[in-house]
């Protein structure tokens, strides 16, 4: 995925989950985080962010913050969306062979499954997890803790037990960065859920990425 027009701009703070304070064009301005998560290892005062233009109607913001530098590693694509958005680009070009429909926003009793694939007569649900964490080379999830998550990973397992093909992706945002394991210390549930979900049969796969300041591709 690309983003058709962005600004480079200078992190100063964050008042909220939702918002950034960026310096942009020597002024100060207010724009949207695409992501509620912690993110406090990269977004710090001073730090090279990319803005994306905005999008719909009634917005408060003229931008989305969607990148950020982080030294000794490069770019960090941290927009929520854009792992749902790269796992939809991979899997038309072929990333799971012979799939004969892609379904997104899949209702699976209670809940959405972020896609449903067809092969033939087989179905699979697929649940896509974006990670930005990073420490000594290997991805971490999630950066906060996730009753979301959790549940999604039950839900997957309960699926799988049900004769579902199951299959947890891992879109790993930062360059170079080829795995990803549970953040225990941060949402012990997760951990737990996710190795209930993986003893079920649920297949996780850990996809890098190529990142830069305005695109975002897993790598084939």
């Amino acid at each position: 995925m690309i983003y058709p027009r962005t600004r480079e701009a200078v992190f100063l703070a964050r008042p909220n989950r939702f918002v950034a304070e960026v310096e942009l064009d020597e002024k100060r301005e207010t724009v949207h985080v695409k992501n509620t998560g912690r993110c406090r290892e990269l977004l710090l005062p001073g730090a090279r962010v990319i803005l994306a233009a905005g999008e719909g109607s009634g917005r408060r913001t003229a931008w989305d913050l969607v990148t950020v530098w982080k030294p000794g590693l490069g770019w960090v694509n941290i927009d929520s969306q854009a792992p749902n958005q790269v796992v939809r680009e991979w899997l038309e070009r072929g990333g799971i062979p012979g799939l004969t429909r892609i379904r997104p926003e899949y209702s699976y009793g209670a809940s959405r499954v972020d896609f449903c694939l067809e092969r033939g007569e087989k179905r699979i649900l697929l649940e896509v997890k974006g990670c930005t964490l990073e420490r000594d080379g290997m991805g971490w999830f999630p950066d906060a803790p996730t009753l979301r998550g959790a549940k999604h990973l039950r839900e997957l397992a309960a699926a799988r037990r049900e004769g579902w093909d199951c299959i947890l992706a891992f879109v790993i945002a930062l360059p170079g960065v080829r795995q990803v394991l549970p953040n225990r210390e941060t949402d012990p549930d997760f951990d737990r859920a996710l190795e209930e979900a993986e003893r079920a049969g649920v297949e996780v796969l850990h996809l890098p990425c190529a990142v830069g300041p305005d695109f975002l591709e897993i790598l084939d």
